[in-house]
């Protein structure tokens, strides 16, 4: 595997994979920290009198529908704040390209391609010989986007010489040291169903795990407490392995007895004995400090509860704060995660902030990444 930081690419058509999949409100980019963790690639490449080709997903597209929401056109936007920098609106036809003086290029976004076939979410060979055509070197930036075999992921290293950017270097070295030594995983989110098989993993790593979010609901509803009309898993297999999970691992497995709740259109703070029937749990207040500081390392993925609503982040906050001032190495997962780490300002309170979702916990948990796998196994350099 080729990093760009030990080589010097000059003069060259670049195509270089970002991940541009910003959340987005009203019009807005809420968390940039993907687009400029991104800026140190695109700056090298640019200094170096490269033509530079942005590749980027954005969102989920599956039907023609879904193109209306889900242009790279807002993140052009934000871009041309930075860059004198030209739009192509159709992921199938860059001949526009060769054709224009500019240095940098944003294509739109490449999940358009799997309609009204899928091309780039299959690794549609053909689409990669495609773009191919219109450089001679691929840079592979995209961390978040590196558990995916995808055509712009993964492919385009059967067709050109590939690279791994600055972003997936910096990301591959601060996770490493998490891949034989947690003392603490904090997991969080909404759905058990998303992250049962991260768990699995993760848990014969770390020395505790604490269980928080929406996730707690499903372990709580296993060990038969009344969760009341909560957000919970139904599905059979979930309910099944984290039964495995709490007879194995019951020692390891720490949750914390406070919430709060809305009953009768007002939030109240309850413990899990006093959790009525028509009750929803939409925060977790984590009040398990003591293992939180006497825990060297830590990796935390996911909040407390609903946080984006304001009436349920207490929790989330206040488990910030805690890891804060812990003065313990915190690793963060990327995604909503490293969003409100940001949004409250603490981004310098914590060893690591990753880009990556998905990817970070596929990483942390496997010590490797789909698309990295194929590149190693697939690229012609």
């Amino acid at each position: 595997m080729k990093y760009l930081s030990k080589e010097i690419i000059k003069n060259k058509r670049v195509l270089l994979r970002c991940d541009f999949n910003v959340p987005v409100k009203d019009n807005i980019i809420t968390d940039d920290i993907r687009i400029t963790k991104s800026f140190k690639t695109i700056n090298y490449l640019l200094d170096n009198n490269n033509k530079v080709i942005l590749l980027s997903h954005f969102g989920r597209v599956k039907k023609e529908e879904d193109k209306v929401n889900n242009s790279l056109y807002i993140v052009y936007e934000y871009l041309k704040k930075y860059y004198d920098i030209e739009f192509i609106k159709d992921p199938n036809d860059l001949s526009n390209i060769d054709g224009c003086d500019k240095k940098i290029f944003l294509v739109e976004n490449t999940r358009f391609t799997d309609v009204p076939e899928k091309r780039e979410s299959v690794n549609d060979l053909n689409l990669a010989k495609y773009w191919s055509n219109y450089a001679d070197v691929f840079v592979i930036d995209a961390f978040g986007s590196l558990h995916r075999i995808h055509t712009s992921t993964a492919g385009l290293s059967k067709y050109l010489d590939t690279y791994l950017g600055f972003l997936v270097e910096d990301e591959i070295k601060n996770l490493k040291p998490l891949l034989n030594n947690i003392d603490l995983v904090i997991m969080g989110g909404a759905k058990a169903d998303d992250k049962i098989k991260i768990i699995e993993r993760l848990i014969n790593k770390c020395h505790y795990l604490i269980i928080t979010g929406g996730i707690l609901n499903t372990f709580l509803k296993v060990m038969g407490y009344n969760i009341g009309n909560s957000l919970v898993s139904n599905d059979e297999e979930v309910l099944s392995k984290v039964e495995e999970l709490l007879n194995k691992y019951q020692d390891k497995i720490l949750y914390s007895d406070k919430f709060i709740a809305k009953r009768d259109n007002d939030n109240i703070i309850v413990s899990l004995k006093e959790i009525k029937d028509n009750d929803i749990i939409y925060d977790n207040i984590i009040e398990l400090d003591n293992i939180i500081n006497n825990s060297k390392v830590i990796f935390l993925n996911g909040t407390c509860g609903m946080c984006e609503s304001d009436d349920y982040k207490e929790g989330t906050i206040k488990l910030l704060n805690t890891l804060a001032s812990s003065h313990n190495d915190v690793y963060v997962g990327g995604g909503d995660t490293a969003s409100f780490v940001k949004l409250f300002g603490l981004e310098s309170k914590f060893k690591f902030v990753s880009s990556g979702g998905g990817a970070t916990l596929e990483y942390i948990s496997d010590g490797n990444l789909e698309a990295l796998k194929y590149i190693e196994e697939n690229s012609i350099n």
